[in-house]
């Protein structure tokens, strides 16, 4: 629903009986935090949250041909994903440049559905159809439909250590693994549950029907579950180094500059593979590298690198308790361990590049 120019995702009433601030991401009326980017982050990292992230697009891609077009787009070899699998690509233009990070699941032998990040999904929608309305495999009008999934479901990502037993609680069957999927009656809601997640941690999304979310959400709080914002939902995954669009990924950027060349399958053709052929062999100018400050201060999105280069996100890690960033350096600067210097507002400040990622849970 919306309200003015703002969308509105079918739990905003929720949100606001819980407290929520809620601010405009990406056209969308969504909650940032309730009470503390800190609290919510170290409690996903210790227990579990929910976010509510039904503000993300959906894309089917059905018919005999769903999978031949697909390969054309995507980055990453769709014909590997197995029937309830899912799969992380990106969306490239034909410089190679960046339309948009996806994930892609397998819902029937010739039944996709691409999830894409809110502000890209109009665009994305309409590249799909461009592309579909071409000769795929000789023929003259292809036999594979795309349709705009985005008000078919609403999303709930329950990330944590404790997520999984959380809807398991509420669950008719048995949850599936990380990177699967399955179709399971949750809270009495029938919802895709699929083994992903955006906060390096364990847990799962849950895309639901709208008129089913709020069942879904309030049964996850009796449960003991507690909402989180998308201001922890972005220091969790740069804590992981998971990339941002927008900010780490964008049409400027390719995916082997990015340190997304295991997400790129070179050897089948798609849209923008020539020029990332060409990138990986002869190597890219800069790389993204992930960095942690030596000198106190926070490093911000678009503060430049003295040596070359800028921030394309920085915070000031709950669980490290020291500023770290992402941001492209020259290539030849991109070893962990070589120092740099970011520029915080006029003061120079020294930084360290390190291994990614920043934090890592340690196996039981």
């Amino acid at each position: 629903m919306e309200a003015g120019t703002l969308k509105r995702t079918p739990l905003y009433e929720a949100h606001v009986e819980a407290g929520a601030k809620l601010v405009d991401f990406a056209g969308w009326e969504m909650p940032v935090e309730y009470d503390g980017i800190r609290a919510e982050h170290l409690r996903v990292r210790g227990d579990c949250g929910v976010f509510d992230v039904s503000h993300m697009g959906e894309i089917e891609t059905q018919g005999p041909q769903a999978l031949e077009l697909l390969q054309r787009l995507l980055s990453n070899d769709v014909s590997k994903i197995q029937l309830g699998g899912a799969q992380y690509s990106c969306l490239c233009r034909e410089d190679g440049g960046v339309l948009d990070d996806l994930f892609t699941y397998r819902l029937a032998e010739d039944r996709y559905l691409t999830v894409t990040n809110a502000a890209n999904h109009d665009r994305d929608l309409e590249w799909f159809r461009q592309h579909a309305g071409f000769k795929v495999g000789g023929c003259g009008c292809p036999d594979v439909t795309v349709h705009d999934a985005r008000d078919d479901y609403a999303m709930l990502a329950v990330q944590g250590p404790e997520a999984r037993a959380a809807v398991e609680r509420l669950a008719e069957d048995e949850l599936p693994k990380r990177m699967r999927t399955a179709t399971l009656a949750v809270a009495g809601g029938d919802c895709l549950v699929c083994g992903t997640g955006y906060t390096g941690e364990d847990g799962v999304e849950l895309l639901i029907p709208p008129q089913d979310a709020g069942g879904v959400w309030d049964a996850l709080l009796e449960q003991g579950v507690r909402p989180a914002g998308l201001g922890a939902r972005d220091t969790l995954r740069l804590e992981v180094c998971f990339h941002l669009y927008g900010n780490d990924l964008s049409e400027d950027r390719n995916p082997i500059e990015a340190g997304l060349g295991w997400a790129c399958s070179l050897d089948k053709e798609f849209t923008g593979v020539e020029v990332l052929r060409r990138q990986k062999s002869e190597g890219p100018e800069q790389k993204l590298v992930a960095f942690v400050m030596a000198d106190p201060g926070i490093p911000r999105a678009g503060m430049q690198i003295a040596e070359g280069g800028e921030v394309t996100s920085g915070t000031l890690s709950p669980m490290l308790e020291v500023g770290i960033g992402l941001g492209y350096v020259p290539s030849g600067l991109a070893q962990p361990g070589t120092e740099i210097t970011i520029d915080l507002r006029g003061r120079p400040r020294r930084a360290r590049i390190v291994q990614k990622p920043f934090y890592k849970r340690e196996e039981p």
